[in-house]
This record gives structure tokens, sequence and C-alpha cells, in this order.
């Protein structure tokens, strides 16, 4: 008779990323995949909700003289992506991912994101809401702004390869094009596209403008990073339980994925910063989004492509504080819930 010890053995090792018929989908335990569980832990411990922000300072900031054109451009260009990518990513998790991940804890962290995309996009009309702008125009900019429709429709169409009901995953190419799907996702979309973004926004709260957004894109960037590191944890997992599929052709198309979102990502810059902001120039955030993209390549095994270097060190500070501001100087936010909260 097998002991309890040796089952626990056998349903960890029989445990698999995807295409994983031996063990039930529900069977969270025995963990197998540590990281993800870390992952889940992890975005629990970060938990937030956008109403938490004052934004009063915000709200009389840009109902005054103190923005630049340049600048409000740059700042709704930025909501504009934003307020629907949330969406889309949210989209692509509960309608193409999910259902092809086959490890429960896997399954458990991916839950945990989709409400944390949610989140992002509520976040995104407590803004539009608070500033007083038309929602119409920042929620349709995907439509209507030929840069950000084309990021929205390269991601749209790694989408409907695994929503189509016939998709699978049993076969060599069923599993390329889920990582095509999530290397355009959590590479590209969540760890190239987005960070653009971030570090505009940011560099707004670093001159003391706009500081309850920029509160919100720091609380956002933390979340993503996350996102990011397990989607590449994710991507690695499956290439090594899967080698035969990580071809010299499937490498060269995935470069030619990430190259393609670089070149997308540089027209946006251009399109958010046509005439620049005090200290930021178009051509530096496209040596920024050089720098991010041989980043993401090397943690997916390929390699480097661009050698440029980083305009912007301090994006890395920005991830690394510690703490936020004191919502009204009492209450300590260092993305801690329940039970870990400490109030002054």
């Amino acid at each position: 008779m097998r002991s309890r010890a040796d089952e626990t053995r056998r349903i960890r090792e029989e445990k698999r990323l995807i295409n994983c018929e031996q063990v039930d989908v529900n069977q969270l335990m025995p963990l197998k995949y540590q990281w993800a569980w870390e992952h889940y832990l992890n975005g629990c411990a970060n938990h937030w909700m956008p109403t938490e922000v004052p934004m009063a300072r915000d709200i009389e900031t840009w109902h005054s003289a103190t923005l630049t054109p340049a600048e409000r451009l740059m700042v709704l260009r930025n909501l504009g992506f934003f307020a629907t990518a949330e969406s889309l990513v949210g989209n692509n998790l509960v309608l193409a991912i999910f259902r092809h991940v086959t490890n429960a804890e896997c399954r458990q962290y991916l839950l945990r994101q989709a409400f944390e995309e949610a989140i992002h996009t509520h976040t995104f009309l407590y803004i539009v809401e608070s500033l007083g702008l038309d929602e119409r125009e920042v929620f349709n900019m995907y439509r209507e702004v030929p840069v950000i429709a084309a990021k929205d429709a390269f991601e749209m169409e790694l989408t409907a390869a695994l929503a189509d009901p016939t998709f699978h995953t049993a076969s060599a190419e069923g599993i390329q094009q889920l990582l095509t799907n999530l290397i355009g996702y959590y590479v590209i979309m969540e760890g190239i596209f987005f960070y653009t973004g971030f570090a505009m926004v940011l560099s707004l709260h670093r001159r003391n403008l706009l500081t309850g957004i920029g509160e919100l894109f720091q609380y956002i960037l933390r979340d993503e990073t996350i996102h990011l590191n397990f989607g590449i944890d994710l991507i690695n997992g499956i290439r090594l339980e899967n080698p035969a599929v990580w071809t010299p052709a499937f490498q060269a198309e995935a470069a030619a994925l990430i190259e393609r979102a670089v070149e997308l990502e540089s027209q946006y810059a251009r399109e958010c910063l046509p005439e620049g902001v005090p200290g930021l120039r178009a051509p530096m955030f496209e040596q920024y989004v050089r720098f991010i993209a041989d980043r993401r390549l090397e943690r997916i095994g390929l390699p480097a492509r661009y050698g440029a270097r980083n305009p912007f060190p301090w994006m890395s500070e920005t991830m690394d504080l510690p703490k936020a501001k004191n919502f009204f100087e009492t209450r300590v936010t260092e993305y801690r819930a329940g039970a870990t909260l400490r109030w002054d």
C-alpha cells in the first residue's frame, strides 16, 4: 500500500504547468511551484484601493495653469492607453490564459492578478472622475488615437488565437502559441508598454506635480512588477518542461515580437512627447524602452539586442521605496493589509 508521503510525492511530481491530466486542477496541495505561491502571497500583501489616495491637490493643479499644454497631453495620452490596456490584460487572463494553465497554485495567482487588473481599471476611472475629464475621450483613445490603437491591436491578436474554442496545447505548435501570448502580455504589455507610461507620469511626481496620480501609479507599478516576475517564471517554467518547443526558429520569432513592440513604443513616446516637457524628450524614452527590452529578453533566455543604457535610474528607486506617503499624515501605507497594518 502506498504511504501518504509517497502519495504526496507522486502528486507533486505529476503536477505540470500545462497539459497536466494526472492531477486534479483543484488540487492545491502539495505545492510544487513555490515561486507561484510566493507571488500570490506578495500580491495579497500589496492590496490597496484607489479611493484611499486623496486627489484634492491634483484637482487644484489640473484646473490651474501649473501644467504646460505638453505636460497635459502626456498625461492624457497615458490615461487613454492605460484605461483600456488594463482591461485587455484582465480579459486575456480570464478568457485565454487561465483555461490553459493546469497548475493550481499558478491559477491561484492568476485569480489574484485578475482582481488587481480590475483595481487598476478602477484607478483610471477614479482619476478621470476626480479631474473632471471627458470619460468618452479618455476611454475611447484606444480606438481614436492611432498609436494607442496599434499597440492594443498588437495585443488583441494574441488573445484571439487562445480564445478560439478549438485551441489546445497538446501540440508543440499550441505550446508555442501559448508562450507567444505570455510573452506578448507579460513581457511586452506589462514589462515594456507599461513602463514607458510609468516613467512619464512618475517624472511629474518627482517634480511634486500630480502627486496623487503619481502615488497611484507607484502602486500600480509595484503590482505590475509582481505580474512581470510571475509571467517570466511561468514562461521559463513552461519552456523548461517542454524544451522541444524552444527551437531557434521560435526564439527568433519571440525576439522579433519584442522588436516590433519596441518600434510601437518608440512611436508612442513620440506621440506623447511631440515637443518634450522639462527634462524629458522622446529620444530619452526611446532609449529607455530599448534598455527595458534588453532586460526582458535576457530574463527569458534570449540575448540582449540594443545595448542601451538606462536614462531613468530613479525608476529603480521608485520601485524600491519601502513605503508610500502617509495619508493625511496618519496612515502608514506599506502595502500591508489586515492585521499587518500599523497605525500612528
